[in-house]
């Protein structure tokens, strides 16, 4: 396929950048920077700026697909009123700026595949949320609502489009693992907050396949939650992770200390989602790492 993505230089985007180029997909990545990274050459890379339109609208027209990853990352400094503004535009001017470009092309793609979140779901304790749930409160909540919002609009141009509401993807040495693995290998390991909150995650790998799988399949419209079907608590999580290092989950994070330390970003810790695969296994998908033991033991950590 000729696709476009942006947002390649991300923890999913560069894994699944390296996994479409080995399959002989031709890629075109939508950048801030000249190039992404070894793994794609300069002349994949095309430099945009989101909300600017400009020669890179081009690059949607008469392409398969486009897959748009792309957004601050939301744990990446304290939530200051500046930061959660630059998370919530981040998505929203991307999203709208693509969907734009898709409305000018001659040729329009088939699909959009567009990021979302879990923390569309807000807080809903041990609810089991499918993508049929009711969105929740708060700022992420209406972060993600907006965001998808955006991509529906490429809908009316007779798009097909996947809203991938992720949940916390696991891979060795990136994202949350590079955060989390440091202090158990210390022995300082422990769950987060009560430890009774849910934690809905997936394997890189399972993330990936989900989005070939959308990709692939033309009956895939909608929001897909992209989690393993088994998720867990944190206090279980910590377990599992201690029990992959050789190393006891004795020391928990309460909830007063993470606030002090991360302010509102905390919320998003202490209070997770039982979010389900609903839609995915419904259209056929089988993961990989259907389970936690599964996936912490196949990254090798």
């Amino acid at each position: 396929m000729r696709l476009v993505i942006a947002g390649a230089s991300g923890f999913i985007g560069l894994s699944l950048v390296e996994w479409l180029s080995k399959q002989g997909h031709t890629l075109k990545l939508l950048t801030r920077k000249a190039r992404i990274d070894a793994r794609a050459s300069e002349k994949d890379g095309i430099v945009w700026q989101p909300g600017a339109p400009g020669e890179w609208e081009k690059c949607v027209d008469d392409v398969d697909g486009v897959i748009n990853l792309a957004g601050e990352p939301i744990a990446a400094k304290r939530w200051t009123e500046t930061q959660k503004e630059k998370i919530r535009s981040s998505r929203i001017e991307t999203t709208r700026s693509l969907v734009s470009a898709i409305a000018k092309a001659q040729v329009k793609p088939k699909f959009l595949i567009n990021a979302s979140a879990v923390g569309f779901y807000g807080a809903q304790g041990d609810e089991p949320l499918s993508e049929d749930s009711a969105p929740g409160k708060g700022y992420l909540a209406g972060v993600c609502v907006a965001w998808e919002e955006e991509a529906k609009r490429a809908q009316e141009l007779g798009v097909r489009v996947a809203l991938l509401r992720t949940g916390i993807v696991l891979g060795k040495g990136r994202g949350a693992l590079a955060k989390m693995v440091p202090p158990f290998k210390f022995f300082f390991g422990g769950p987060l907050g009560s430890g009774r909150q849910w934690m809905p995650w997936i394997h890189i790998e399972d993330e990936i396949g989900m989005i070939l799988f959308l990709m692939e399949n033309e009956e895939a419209s909608g929001a897909f939650n992209a989690t393993a079907p088994n998720p867990v608590t944190m206090k279980d999580f910590s377990k599992a992770l201690g029990n992959v290092l050789h190393r006891p989950s004795w020391a928990p994070v309460p909830a007063f200390a993470l606030k002090l330390m991360l302010g509102e970003m905390a919320d998003m810790l202490i209070s997770g989602q039982r979010a389900l695969p609903s839609a995915a296994l419904r259209l056929g998908y089988r993961f990989k790492y259907p389970t936690i033991e599964l996936a912490l033991q196949s990254l090798e950590l």
